[in-house]
This record gives structure tokens, sequence and C-alpha cells, in this order.
């Protein structure tokens, strides 16, 4: 497995870039990748030679998280303005506005029948499902307290909500913290199930594996990146490599490799069955906030995006 440097957008935004996803194809068009940005804009670009579509205004604030539906037609943003903007892919109408309190809109994921959007709730200490036929809030997961808090952690930001996942069958939804834990909820029954713990630093970023349901992995700004059984609450890999904080993480849709993006300016490449970093790109001149492989069944793409301002584009075979 190895990435290949495609093609290089400098100044794809104004500001920097701390967030990326792709949008599945449809039935008219191939899947397109989806940036937002601290210049208050999100924008949809075609992932070949990275031509831009689209611009979407409508946030007063950056954009810090992007999501994109399982359908493709719609995707959603949230911004440090407290909304979360869903739009119509291919006309950009809004189709809602999700309102919450400041401080309370970060990472943010559809499940993968489409049919929940999970936001993480950041200083509500809590996940926020909305359900995407009416878009009512349906469920507040709240985060509850490790067993024994040290005294150091009483202080309410040790339970700010940064990253959510979901399991590939919907089942399970996976929650990181600023104090370094992680938190698996049921969804089912809506139950917090247990938390998974060896993070010490703050949790910004979580994915779990398309071909193993139990296998999670998460990074974090302790640098290094872990991978759990989800299920049985297990440690089962951690890796290192990194020189600072690990800001994003996401793996490919065979379930062979991931890629993070770091504050150390540098994507890297990890082959799961080695547990180790088979490849280091240095493609950024700034913090990389966002990693983001291309749809299964399209060509092999990984994306990143920067505080830089850029994106680069990689093949990834």
């Amino acid at each position: 497995m190895k990435l290949a440097g495609l093609k290089s957008f400098e100044n794809a935004h104004e500001e920097s870039i701390w967030a990326a996803t792709w949008v599945p194809a449809t039935e008219t068009r191939s899947a397109l990748l989806l940036t937002g940005s601290l210049d208050e804009t999100v924008k949809l670009w075609k992932p070949d030679e990275l031509v831009l579509q689209r611009t979407n205004t409508g946030h007063c604030l950056g954009v810090v998280s992007v999501a994109a539906h399982p359908s493709g037609h719609f995707a959603a943003s949230a911004s440090l303005d407290s909304f979360v903007r869903v739009f119509d892919v291919d006309t950009n109408n809004t189709i809602a506005s999700l309102e919450a309190p400041p401080s309370e809109v970060w990472q943010m994921q559809f499940d993968p029948k489409g049919t929940i959007l999970a936001v993480a709730g950041g200083g509500s200490a809590s996940v926020k499902l909305w359900d995407t036929a009416t878009w009512n809030l349906v469920a507040t997961l709240s985060i509850p307290r490790p067993e024994a808090p040290k005294p150091s952690e009483k202080h309410s930001s040790k339970k700010f909500v940064l990253s959510v996942a979901w399991s590939p069958d919907g089942r399970r939804l996976a929650c990181g913290s600023m104090d370094g834990t992680i938190s698996v909820f049921d969804i089912g029954r809506a139950k917090f199930l247990h938390h998974l713990e060896g993070h010490f630093m703050p949790v910004r970023t979580l994915a779990y594996s398309p071909t193993e349901p139990r296998l999670l992995f998460s990074a974090s700004d302790d640098a290094h990146v872990h991978m759990y059984d989800a299920e049985g609450k297990t440690l089962v890999g951690a890796m290192s490599g990194h020189a600072s904080w690990v800001l994003s993480v996401d793996v490919s849709p065979d379930g062979t490799a991931i890629a993070t993006g770091s504050s150390d300016r540098t994507v890297r490449l990890w082959d799961i069955g080695m547990r180790a970093a088979v490849q280091t790109m240095s493609n950024h001149a700034d913090q990389v906030w966002g990693v983001s492989f291309g749809p299964a069944g399209g060509p092999g793409r990984l994306a990143s995006v920067s505080d830089d301002k850029s994106i680069s584009l990689y093949d990834f075979s």
C-alpha cells in the first residue's frame, strides 16, 4: 500500500481548512470532496483535478466540521456560530438549520443508514441525535464521568465532547472527549456502555473500521493512535510516530490502512496489520486538520486539509 501525490491546491480557502469529507456519488454525478473553513464557507470540489464546483455561504463564523449523507444528496456543516446547516448538495438549498448553544457543536457524522445525524456537543458533555426525516432532536446522550475523577479534573472543560464515530452496523456510537476518554453507546437502547481508556489528552478524532465492526481507531493530542476492541473494552494496539498532536484519522475502505493528519504538518499512512507507519507525506506547511479516504468503489483517493489553506489529493493503492 502506498500514497502518491496527485495534486495540491494552494489557497483553496481564504482561511484555515479544518474539515473535509467525501460526498458519495449519485445516479447523476460522481463523488465530490467537501471542505469547511474558518473563512465561514463550505466548498464542493470535483476531486480528480480539484476543480471548484460551488462555494456555499450561510455561516457567520468558521466551519469546524462537515458531514455527508450516505445517499450523496445532502450534507451538513457545523460552525462556531452554533448552527448546523443541512443543505442539498446539488442546489445548495437549505434543508434545515439546527441550533445549539455556543460551543456545543463540534464533530458530526451521519449513521450508516442515514437516519440520524450525531453531533458532538462540546461543553454540554453530550452527543445530540437528530432525526434526518423530521430534523427533530430525538435524543441527547450524556457522557458520564469516569468512576474516580482526579481532583484536577473537576473543572467542566474536561467533559468537553469533541468527536463522534458510528460503527459500520449503526448499533454503536463512540465519542471522544477533552480528557482523553472515549465513551461507547448502544444506540438502540440509547444507553451508555463503557469508557475506553488509554489516552491522556484530547481525542479529536475517531473512526471505526468499515470491515471490522468492533475495531475503533482513535487519535489524540498525546501523539498516539490507538486501536480498540470497542465491545471488549480492550486496547489492542498503540501506534506512535507523529511528533505532535494527531488531529484526524480515517480508515481505508478496504480496512487495511489508516491515514492520520497531525500538528507536525505531516500525513501518515499506517498498515493496520503491521501496526506501523509505512509512509509520511509532507505536502503541507502547517497543521493537518483533516484526512479523508474516498468512497469505496471509486478510484483509491485520500484528501488532506490544513491550516495552510491548501488541499492535497493522493492516489491510494
